[in-house]
């Protein structure tokens, strides 16, 4: 696990000279603490015996084979340069067939394996990887540079192309650190992000800077980039198969998955959480072990995020070396913090637990497995069951047409993290729009009504015309045909799970030197999860039930019984509080930076509503607060 960054360049006026790219490299240090390299060649003659430039910039942090595999990587003739970040875990058995094929390997780590398989492949390597990557190659044979992203969006990739010079980095923070680069924001990007929490791929917050894709590459040759895909994941899909072979397969596909992540140099643990998923993959984890595995949750002094009684009945029942650790969580302390860390604007508060998860696992163990991914491929959110019910239940008893069922809109929301009343206002604002609009509600921060109140006209005149629900739509018609249900959740795969998930814990545990694998979210279990039908995954109310049925004795049956809790804070009683002070000095100041955008009566109108307890904005005032202190920060 580390951090890659560099450049290349058609024209010497744009040339990254060596403190630059040190530079670039040095802003990711805390994802590789152990080792730093560069490597440039600025003397590059191309077929057509233009000039060309290019620096690779690499930050370690060691976990397989500790003395060597050090990066920049080259191959046997230095013709193939790589820096690469993330775990490649079937590297064992591309290396067995390389070596067969006549490949001689100078080192015991996982990244060579793509080296070698590139030489022979090119990019249709990256099809050949099992693991979470980032991979940036140049080929001086071919003199063109190619950068790769894993199917599920692990690990992030950023770059940008401008003047004939492509820069890239596993941070924006890289490429913020090249005049010129980030130094435009982008607006609709602010659109999306007051609508998802998030900055959906490819956009980032600056204009002309992008991510790449999940399970796409891409090559910069001739001073120009273009990007393909390499796995086509299709949803739509649905496999005609029994229960006892769903169980059979998963129990396969799961088990190994965690096999395989299990591989380390370094200490290793897992996250448990005490939920479904934590559980069950540390369950699987100490069958694979022969000794106690560490184990490490988060509690808070607050019950109705505290779950960590619930991790201490299963760590009790696995035997592990359990560690819990209680802390009072401070948004003041740490939301400066994850502004520097997370580079554009990042709302799912959830990062605040999983930050002090991380801080507090790193003093310990370097590497631990996650249960991300359950949800989404086992349909375990409430959300999946509600989109399903508002289908059925207006056509049933066309209940929104009654008279003062509007009322509901209006009636005052509790503090309490999962207030009936806030979840049936969800559920009424659904009922009579189309399936994919029905789940934006669930989805959305702040609805196209709510965005276009709190706009002010000069920034609706400067708005493109994209409407943010497109980047939904077009995962939604992947799996046309399917159920709302599987829609929905496979929809998740390609939206929710790498844009939010996926960068909330990438960033949270590389800002601590931590590495965190993801069993759930090995290609092949998505491949499977999205192909089973879904009543084989929930029964009634209640998802994951393929999972109990194909693990459950592993694990206490309270564990899948009892009620979901998530991963939170309580930011709602932060805004009426510790954080309150905050709001007024920043968001509502005559200097707020968000008043480029926003129409300063209707932030006044929402801070004030909830710190009346009239409504609970506490997501909203979290996503336009972290805006603000990014404003701040970065522009």
């Amino acid at each position: 696990m580390c951090g890659i960054t560099g450049a290349v360049w058609t024209d010497p006026n744009q040339r990254i000279d060596p403190d630059q790219l040190l530079r670039m490299t040095q802003q990711i240090a805390h994802r590789g603490p152990d080792d730093s390299q560069t490597w440039r060649d600025d003397h590059h003659i191309d077929a057509r015996g233009k000039a060309l430039g290019v620096g690779l910039g690499f930050r370690r942090l060691s976990i397989i084979d500790l003395a060597g595999a050090r990066q920049p990587m080259a191959c046997e003739d230095q013709s193939i340069h790589m820096v690469f970040n993330g775990e490649i875990y079937n590297y064992q058995t591309l290396r067995l067939r390389l070596e067969g094929a006549g490949h001689r390997f100078a080192t015991n780590g996982d990244g060579e394996s793509i080296l070698h398989l590139f030489e022979d492949l090119g990019p249709d390597c990256f099809a050949q990887l099992n693991g979470m990557f980032a991979i940036a190659l140049w080929d001086a044979r071919q003199h063109r540079l190619v950068l790769a992203r894993d199917r599920i969006g692990q690990k992030p990739l950023y770059y940008a192309v401008k003047d004939g010079r492509l820069v890239f980095g596993s941070e924006l923070k890289c490429l913020a650190a090249v005049d010129g680069v980030c130094d435009e924001l982008d607006l609709g990007s602010i659109d999306q992000y007051l609508t998802y929490q998030y900055v959906p791929h490819p956009n980032t917050i600056w204009k002309g800077v992008r991510k790449l894709p999940p399970g796409h590459y891409a090559v910069f040759q001739d001073g120009r980039l273009s990007v393909h895909p390499y796995w086509t994941y299709d949803p739509s899909k649905q496999a005609d198969i029994s229960r006892n072979d769903a169980i059979d397969r998963l129990q396969e596909l799961l088990s190994d998955s965690v096999r395989l992540r299990m591989r380390s140099d370094v200490p290793f643990g897992s996250f448990l959480s005490g939920g479904i998923d934590s559980s069950l993959i540390t369950a699987i984890a100490q069958q694979h072990s022969d000794q106690p595995l560490r184990t490490f949750s988060i509690g808070f002094p607050v019950a109705d995020f505290d779950e960590t009684h619930y991790a201490d009945m299963v760590a009790r029942h696995l035997g592990t070396r359990h560690e819990k650790f209680v802390v009072q969580p401070s948004g003041v302390d740490v939301l400066d913090k994850l502004v520097w860390h997370y580079d554009e604007p990042f709302g799912d508060s959830s990062a605040v637990p999983t930050w002090y998860l991380s801080e507090l696992t790193k003093q310990h163990v370097t590497v631990a497995l996650s249960g991300d991914g359950g949800d989404e491929l086992f349909a375990g959110y409430e959300r999946y069951h509600a989109l399903h019910l508002s289908e059925r239940l207006p056509r049933l008893f066309p209940i929104h047409r009654l008279p003062g069922f509007s009322l509901i809109q209006r009636l005052p929301d509790s503090g309490r993290r999962r207030s009936l009343v806030r979840r049936a206002k969800r559920f009424a604002e659904a009922l009579g729009q189309s399936s994919p609009q029905r789940y934006m509600n669930w989805l959305q921060i702040f609805s196209f009504t709510m965005r276009a109140q709190l706009y002010n006209d000069s920034f609706l005149d400067r708005l493109p015309p994209d409407d943010p629900i497109e980047f939904l739509l077009a995962a939604w018609d992947r799996s046309e045909g399917r159920d709302l249900m599987t829609r929905a959740s496979t929809s998740d795969v390609v939206t929710y799970l790498p844009c939010d998930l996926m960068t909330k814990v990438d960033i949270a545990a590389m800002a601590h030197g931590l590495e965190v694998r993801q069993p759930m979210l090995d290609y092949r279990l998505v491949e499977f999860a999205a192909s089973v039908p879904i009543e084989l995954k929930r029964r009634g109310s209640r998802g994951k039930i393929l999972l109990q049925d194909a693990f459950g004795s592993l694990i206490p049956e309270q564990i899948f019984t009892r009620k979901k809790m998530g991963f939170g804070v309580p930011i709602a009683t932060w805004f009426r509080n510790e954080l309150k002070p905050m709001v007024h000095d920043t968001l509502l100041a005559d200097d707020a930076r968000v008043s480029q955008f926003l129409r300063h009566d209707a932030v006044a109108d929402l801070v004030a509503a909830h710190e009346n307890h009239r409504q609970n904005h506490c997501y909203r005032l979290w996503n336009l607060l972290f805006l603000e202190l990014w404003l701040r920060r970065w522009t």
